[in-house]
């Protein structure tokens, strides 16, 4: 899979149902590498360490194969890579393929795929509409969250290379299916 952008975001004070929010989903394509470390991306805005970054959810990836998709749903929008909040805007990401364990190589980094992504509201803030929560978390499209093995520097063009493929793990759909359930 060829990394199609590499995306970063800073914090960003918003109005949302009438209070001020602070966030760090509004990202956009960077023309430099990123870097990725154990628990973040450098330089990128994670505004609430409880349900971002962190050990299991240090790189968010998505596909841009989802965005057409969205873009169907949302046409008023206008779509840039990083519009679902990702580090990464990947083509031809497949959540039913990719297991949970699974090492990949992406430039410089060796990278292990955790969990999927669940919406939380500030994706509603993204979209300007709060029913997107629902209607992703309802969709087989949540992208990736990957702990870092190795860090190291991640850039447009580079190829997310499977290097090692978990046995007996669930997919990250698999995994995403179960959480919807409860």
């Amino acid at each position: 899979m060829k990394v199609l952008s590499v995306n970063l975001g800073e914090r960003k004070k918003v109005i949302w149902k009438g209070k001020e929010i602070e966030t760090g989903i509004f990202k956009y394509p960077v023309d430099k590498p990123i870097f990725v470390n154990k628990e973040h991306v450098d330089d990128d805005a994670v505004v609430d360490r409880k349900y971002h970054g962190g050990e299991q959810k240090a790189l968010y990836v998505y596909g841009f194969n989802h965005y057409e998709f969205w873009q169907k749903h949302y046409p008023e929008l206008e779509f840039s890579h990083g519009m679902f909040g990702e580090n990464i805007t990947v083509e031809n990401l497949d959540e039913h393929e990719i297991k949970t364990g699974d090492v990949y190589k992406i430039g410089e980094a060796i990278i292990e795929a955790t969990i999927p992504r669940e919406p939380c509201y500030k994706l509603g803030i993204r979209f300007d509409d709060a029913k997107v929560v629902k209607q992703f978390f309802l969709e087989d499209k949540p992208g990736v969250y990957f702990k870092i093995i190795q860090a190291g520097n991640v850039q447009s063009g580079d190829i997310l290379e499977l290097v090692e493929k978990a046995e007996n793990a669930k997919s990250i759909n698999e995994i995403y299916f179960e959480k919807r359930k409860r």
